[in-house]
């Protein structure tokens, strides 16, 4: 491809208005984001203080079946929770709790606890766009032992995050999908854990928020593969992408810089548009596309950094994970563009591979990106 880089009028038009909508909708989604627990056990009690979102639990919502509560058939009730002021949002909720309580898993061996709320704190409406959380926290009555103690929460209340307080930065914390349970807890000391497993629970947080967790993420790594015909120019591609990502994944994880998620979110959809266009009309060179591609991955690790925030982890293994997460998201998409190849890599040397393949992939690419562009910035 020895295209001359340039922009055409017409694709320069395109993106100058999707600049502009990112510009004046700075309208963030209600995204869902992870439940983080500080769970503390004594000899016979546990106390749990959970930092949750209550509006999807009381609007019923499947966490695990959506991305943003936008997409919930029941985001028109959401919605109608969200804009409740604190103690309506608590009488509602105290009124639901026997039925939300049963998404809530503390148990002793076999045996199930009833958790009670001992305290809900609910901050102000504010901003409707922006998802509200608040902190609830229950307590259960442990049997007679020493026995630890389990939790978890539904799937349907999304990842969980529980950490034991009262270990430091070495107190277990885990990474769990709805319907795990964490290991016994203790009642006499704290679970610890090493560095190492801190790094290997985090290659798979990584990965799993490439696949399957991150569709656009996972577009834009396919609009890469879709322009290379050969393995060099990909490689040179996924390179820069790599290493602009991981530099800013780490300045904005260590909050060096900090870009709210309504600014990224849609200039990664609008990156994603542009390498959906190029990959149809041609007009980019391979030195041209990866330097474009470089700073794309500037705004991919901003994106990258604002999920790993949400899991609040310890300074002291801080490092361990943003490492393990860095390569979690690098075996994520390598894992996209193996899959890629096995279905399609059998056809690139034919002549009809660009018209038949590549330029229709690319076209679906740009629209869904574009679709997100509005969906992110208007809606």
């Amino acid at each position: 491809m020895s295209f001359p880089f340039r922009i055409p009028s017409c694709c320069r038009s395109v993106l100058l208005s999707m600049a502009l909508a990112v510009t004046i909708g700075s309208a963030g989604a209600h995204e869902i984001r992870p439940t983080v627990a500080d769970v503390e056990v004594a000899q016979t009690q546990a106390t749990v203080s959970l930092r949750i979102a209550l509006e999807p639990l009381l609007a019923g919502i499947d966490l695990s079946s959506v991305g943003d509560t936008d997409d919930a058939p029941e985001a028109v009730l959401y919605d109608r929770f969200r804009a409740m002021d604190g103690d309506a949002l608590e009488a509602a909720f105290r009124e639901a709790w026997p039925r939300i309580s049963q998404g809530l898993t503390i148990q002793v061996g076999d045996r199930r606890l009833e958790p009670e709320i001992v305290a809900l704190e609910i901050p102000a409406p504010g901003d409707l766009e922006l998802p509200r959380y608040s902190i609830l926290t229950v307590m259960a009555e442990l049997p007679p032992g020493d026995e630890g103690v389990q939790m978890g929460i539904a799937p349907g209340w999304g990842t969980f995050i529980p950490r034991q307080t009262g270990g430091g930065d070495d107190a277990y914390e885990g990474f769990l999908a709805g319907g795990e349970l964490t290991p016994p807890l203790p009642r006499t000391e704290v679970l610890t854990e090493g560095a190492g497993t801190v790094f290997l629970r985090y290659i798979g947080a990584g990965f799993e928020h490439i696949v399957p967790l991150g569709l656009d993420h996972i577009l834009f790594v396919l609009g890469l593969y879709f322009f290379a015909t050969t393995a060099g120019p990909l490689l040179w591609q996924v390179t820069a992408f790599t290493l602009a990502h991981t530099l800013t994944l780490a300045l904005a994880a260590t909050g060096v810089v900090a870009v709210p998620a309504s600014v990224v979110e849609p200039l990664i959809a609008a990156t994603i548009v542009y390498v959906g266009v190029e990959n149809t009309l041609g007009f980019g060179s391979i030195r041209g596309r990866t330097l474009l591609v470089f700073c794309f991955g500037l705004l991919h690790g901003l994106g990258f950094a604002s999920v790993l925030g949400d899991y609040g982890i310890a300074s002291g293994r801080f490092a361990a994970a943003l490492v393990g997460f860095n390569i979690g998201v690098e075996i994520g998409q390598l894992a996209v563009i193996g899959m890629a190849l096995a279905l399609t890599g059998w056809f690139l040397s034919r002549s009809w591979y660009r018209r038949v393949i590549a330029i229709p992939a690319s076209l679906a690419i740009a629209a869904i990106g574009a679709y997100w562009v509005v969906e992110r910035t208007l809606l």
